[in-house]
């Protein structure tokens, strides 16, 4: 009693007691607080992907371009998108998952815009020419995850893609001045998210750059949108949502 009287003529010393006692509790009750304590021991999980897409082209010139008195100038512009997919997540130990994307559903249109200097009949000055695009991929990456904090955790990840372009028939057919691409593309993906431990569900955004290392222009000398140009590839920054349970 004659301690307890002591502490009580220190307010101090009981306010700092009484943070601590404060502090223990709250680490107690975020240890009750953990959401799905058991998921990272699981072996494989599934999820589901929502994209959102910026799509553009990597252009390089052909020498037909220097020699070119009518096509001044040839860009690619940005274009948004959409996408969804399958995500699959396998276990490969405390901090390495192997993930694959199956199936990924792109809409990522492109556009490629030209400065003429003779234009023709039905023709401008700048010509915009879009390239539609239904993309279906499998993207295969290796995961680097940090420990988990509490409900939080962030990774990296890396890996490779194979896309086919669903649309590259039909746009074939149509396109009598356009540029045709190839059906088939491969590519190198890298990026960054997070891991938000819900109640119920785990909410992951993340952010990617997927970078084609193909050639997917189909060249043909006839078409002047297309006898100026040698090589494209494709560029994309992809945002998603990932929902894992």
């Amino acid at each position: 009693m004659y301690d307890l009287l002591r502490l009580k003529n220190k307010p101090g010393v009981v306010a700092v007691l009484a943070m601590l006692l404060c502090s223990f509790q709250g680490m107690a009750q975020l240890r009750d607080n953990i959401n799905l304590p058991d998921n990272d021991d699981k072996a494989y999980h599934i999820g589901i992907v929502v994209m959102g897409v910026s799509s553009r082209f990597q252009i390089s010139h052909h020498p037909n371009f220097l020699q070119s008195d009518t096509v001044l100038s040839v860009y690619p512009e940005n274009v948004g998108g959409l996408g969804i997919g399958g995500m699959h997540t396998f276990k490969l130990g405390s901090h390495w998952d192997a993930r694959v994307v199956f199936p990924q559903l792109l809409f990522a249109n492109k556009m490629i815009t030209y400065h003429l200097k003779y234009p023709q009949s039905g023709e401008t000055e700048v010509m915009r020419k879009p390239v539609e695009s239904i993309l279906l991929g499998i993207p295969v990456q290796i995961k680097y995850k940090s420990d988990r904090i509490n409900n939080f955790r962030v990774y990296m990840m890396a890996g490779a893609k194979y896309e086919t372009d669903l649309s590259s028939k039909a746009r074939a057919k149509n396109a009598d001045d356009l540029v045709k691409l190839k059906a088939n593309d491969f590519g190198i993906e890298a990026g960054l998210g997070f891991n938000f431990y819900m109640r119920y569900f785990i909410l992951s955004p993340e952010i990617k750059i997927s970078n084609g290392i193909s050639n997917v222009h189909s060249r043909d000398a006839s078409l002047k949108f297309s006898n100026v140009i040698d090589m494209i590839q494709s560029r994309q920054i992809i945002f998603s949502l990932i929902f894992e349970g």
